[in-house]
């Protein structure tokens, strides 16, 4: 077998890379491999054009394999990989992001990019490893694309930046920023196209000095893959470009007009859809398929230019807003009854309604999967209808989108939730778009927040978001780090749409809590980057300030709908006097009192309950379980056993004692039925404990 090696050292860590002919039918292939962790990564491109279709269908699947960990994973019946899981999908997405701008415009081959974990070392950083594997697969393959890609982390440990911190420094760190970056046309400077990070309350200072940071290792990996390239690198297939049709040119020109502008002022009855409808009907009637194609083609192009120059040219802006200027807000809360908190949140035509659910320590979420088994015990969930948009379609579960968008949220509210000390309970959000005209993801991370605090949840501090956008000038002549530019703050669906950045910052007063980027431009200049955020935090503290005027603090109580938690601690060697044989006790409890009991191997035990007195009823009853009693107390007894030489008498639940036949009365007895029979109630005495445990009781010692 013919193998072919590539080794770069990265702070430390040997990067190898191995091409061989394992698996010789993908358009490319490659073994990655650092420290223990290996992942093989495949590119397979069709061999036509799929007609018909107005964009490039690329997958990208990133596969967890559970022999990777040496463990045999999955459900009591089903002992193998099933749906991917949560973690899969997000480095999935966060690779598809990365890579996506980078393929050329009009390219309508299918591609596929699988990346398979085949050994973890439970250190390495695998969507760094992933992203790597992927970026050197299409960069040596024949499929077009403009890459490499050079992936870096940079974590904040102690206050002190880190790049590729441990999993464990990530984990406890203030700061988890990976970012992608690649050469800009001129090879002048390192542009950004990818960012995902999660932080608690960062300065953006911080950020842009992570940023600087990061672009000596993005150099590095970036050099080593053009190297790898230039050696056994494939010559790439060339593009067909659609043929360009004057005719059609000229009708869309026509059909388009100055209506574009005309959208850009406010009240106007247009919009791109109904330019789009109308230049369908004009085409149908050219009764040329290929025609009908380059027509919608060349009108997205020609709607771009149009757009990008109204506004970095002239400073229109739909709705005629300023470059700065946030859509009309409004906040809401406790708009839903039964549910233990609600928040809407409305901006502009992007509406939002989350709901809170409290649920006690035993609803946390299990995590079975190769890169965690833990339990997670604050949860937000983001569902987005066809209905949002005003489209009709398939009602499904949760989508890549909604589960992408959905852990955008946690990470962005994450930092201000109550620790389980504190406030023990499970945490459940659900954001449901109701209207979206661009930004969803950050609406719902405002509605649950107001959720949050509509709810009583404690939180250090409330958190917004904002989404903010990008127009390029559009000159092929010029290099990305020589462009005009607009930064535009709360995108709107046509900017979204047309735009060249979705910039998205969530963050309290005192800092950033979470930051995404995507582009469809080559990549960004720190000078940008350095721009979107000061306009961020403008926006963001815009927007706390409207959804402090709703609720300007989490409420004091919780809502009267909620579970209420109770806690009590007892010795961890009591645990199963509670618990009992087979579960009997614990059982009997959550039967007859009506509550929840969740019991941690400390010995710290929480009762939640619908009402407080069934709570406190259960906690009596375990409290008596477990009570150590001394020597001299007086009890009731309850006779539950008679035996030869005694009675058996249980004095508090689960604890019982030995009433010694020459302990029941002053007078000698024949049997011990002669003075008490089963069931019944005698008050007792305790008058020794001995080295065991075991409880002595008179009858005749209680009665005196």
């Amino acid at each position: 077998m013919k193998t072919e090696t590539f080794k770069l050292n990265i702070d430390n860590k040997t990067l190898e890379v191995e091409f061989n002919n394992l698996a010789e039918r993908t358009n490319s292939s490659v073994f990655v491999r650092m420290g223990n962790t290996v992942i093989m990564a495949t590119a397979v491109m069709s061999n036509k054009e799929i007609e018909g279709i107005d964009f490039f269908p690329l997958t990208v699947a990133y596969e967890e394999r559970f022999y990777a960990v040496g463990k045999i994973l999955g459900s009591r019946f089903t002992k193998r990989e099933g749906r991917p899981s949560e973690q899969s999908i997000l480095t999935s997405r966060l690779i598809d992001r990365a890579i996506r701008p980078l393929f050329p415009k009009n390219f309508r081959r299918e591609v596929q990019i699988i990346i398979t974990c085949l050994a973890w070392d439970k250190e390495t950083d695998l969507s760094f490893l992933g992203a790597i594997a992927a970026s050197i697969i299409l960069s040596t393959s024949d499929i077009p694309w403009e890459g490499p890609i050079a992936p870096v982390r940079i974590g904040s440990i102690n206050g002190e930046l880190k790049a590729f911190p441990t999993f464990e420094e990530r984990e406890s760190g203030d700061m988890d920023l990976l970012l992608t970056g690649l050469k800009s046309e001129s090879k002048k400077e390192v542009l950004i196209n990818m960012i995902d990070a999660g932080m608690n309350e960062i300065p953006e200072e911080t950020i842009l000095k992570a940023v600087e940071m990061s672009k000596k290792y993005h150099q590095d990996i970036l050099n080593f893959q053009e190297d790898i390239k230039n050696k056994i690198g494939k010559e790439k297939i060339k593009v067909s470009l659609p043929q360009s049709n004057e005719e059609v040119e000229k009708l869309v020109k026509e059909i388009v007009g100055n209506r574009i502008e005309n959208i850009f002022k406010k009240n106007q009855t247009d919009d791109m859809h109904k330019i789009r409808d109308d230049l369908a009907l004009k085409l149908k009637e050219i009764e040329d398929a290929d025609a009908l194609r380059y027509g919608f083609s060349f009108f997205e192009e020609y709607s771009e230019k149009i757009i990008h120059q109204s506004i970095i040219e002239k400073g229109l802006r739909f709705e005629e807003r300023g470059v700065e200027e946030i859509r009309d807000i409004f906040c809401d809360v406790s708009k839903i009854p039964i549910v233990h908190g609600s928040g809407l949140f409305s901006r502009g035509e992007t509406r939002v309604l989350s709901f809170l659910t409290l649920g006690s320590p035993g609803d946390q979420k299990v995590f079975d999967e190769m890169e965690r088994q833990e339990k997670k015990r604050f949860m937000h969930h983001y569902n987005f209808p066809p209905s949002c948009v005003g489209e009709i379609g398939p009602l499904r579960g949760p989508g890549r989108r909604e589960i992408g968008h959905g852990m955008l949220g946690e990470k962005a509210l994450k930092p201000v939730i109550p620790e389980a000390k504190t406030f023990p309970y499970t945490i459940r959000l659900v954001s449901e778009v109701l209207c979206s005209n661009g930004s969803s993801s950050m609406a719902s991370a405002c509605a649950a927040c107001l959720a949050l605090m509509d709810g009583g949840v404690p939180i250090k501090s409330p958190v917004s978001g904002i989404a903010m956008g990008l127009m390029m000038e559009i000159n092929d002549e010029k290099s990305s780090e020589d462009k005009k530019y607009v930064v535009l703050t709360d995108v709107q669906g046509e900017e979204d749409h047309y735009g060249d950045m979705d910039f998205k910052v969530t963050g309290t007063e005192k800092g950033i809590t979470a930051l995404q980027m995507d582009i469809k431009v080559r990549g960004i200049t720190q000078e940008i980057m350095k721009t979107a955020l000061s306009q961020s935090r403008k926006a963001r503290l815009e927007i706390l300030q409207k959804m402090k005027e709703a609720i300007p603090e989490p409420r004091k109580e919780l809502s009267p709908n909620a579970p209420r938690i109770f806690t009590l601690k007892i010795k961890p060697e009591q645990i199963g006097e509670v618990i009992g044989s087979g579960g009997k006790t614990i059982n009997e409890i959550i039967d007859t009192c009506n509550v929840s009991i969740d019991i941690e191997e400390t010995g710290e035990i929480f009762v939640t309950a619908e009402n407080e007195e069934s709570a406190k009823k259960a906690i009596e009853w375990i409290k008596n379980i477990t009570r150590e009693v001394a020597v001299g107390e007086m009890f009731q007894g309850l006779i539950k056993r008679v035996l030869n030489f005694g009675a058996i008498a249980e004095i508090l639940p689960g604890q019982e004692g030995l009433i010694h036949i020459s302990q029941l009365s002053e007078k000698r007895i024949e049997k011990v039925t002669d003075v008490v029979k089963v069931g019944d109630i005698v008050p007792v005495k305790v008058i020794s404990i001995d080295e065991h445990g075991r409880i002595n009781l008179s009858l005749k010692e209680a009665k005196k």
